[in-house]
This record gives structure tokens, sequence and C-alpha cells, in this order.
């Protein structure tokens, strides 16, 4: 394990919506995928999908592991794939 997975590690994962506009996630390792209607981010406890209208990535801080979003937000799910599943996904959504 690396600097970055202790650091990351020593931070607690919370999520916090005010009024479906306004998303912060803290304990954020990266985000693997975004546009304007979805976000697929890794946490410490595992891969996360937000989906939504006007989604935007407002703030990134990856030492400290935050993440803010502005947009209309309609779902936030916890999937438990692995990661070769998740890029098969992905690209799979893609080239559609």
């Amino acid at each position: 394990m690396d600097h970055k997975d202790n650091t990351l590690s020593s931070y607690n994962h919370s999520i916090n919506l005010l009024e479906r506009k306004n998303l912060s996630i803290s304990g954020v390792k990266k985000i693997d995928h975004f546009d304007n209607k979805e976000f697929i981010i890794e946490t410490i406890m595992g891969y996360m999908v937000v989906k939504g209208e006007g989604l935007e990535l407002l703030k990134l801080d990856t030492l400290q592991g935050n993440v803010s979003i502005k947009g209309l937000v309609n779902s936030i799910q916890y999937i438990e794939e692995t990661k070769k599943e998740k890029e098969d996904s992905i690209f799979s959504r893609l080239f559609k």
C-alpha cells in the first residue's frame, strides 16, 4: 500500500446533499468517469455512481479526498462489481 492509500484510509467517508443540488463527498480515491448525467467515483467504501441532470464538477481535492458536484441529483448508488466489470460496462456504454 502506498502513502496515498494510507492518507486516504485515515479519512472518513461521508456524503452531504443539500436540496438535491449540491453534493459533497469525502473519502474519494478517484473519479473514474463523469459527464453531465453520471459520475463514477471510487471511494474508500467502494464504487459509487451518482446520476442526475446538469451535473458539474465544482471541486476536486485529491490530497484530502473531497469532491463537490452541482446539478440535480436523481440517485446515489454503491456498486459491488470488480474493476474489470466496471471498465467493461463503461466502454460498452461509450460505444453503444
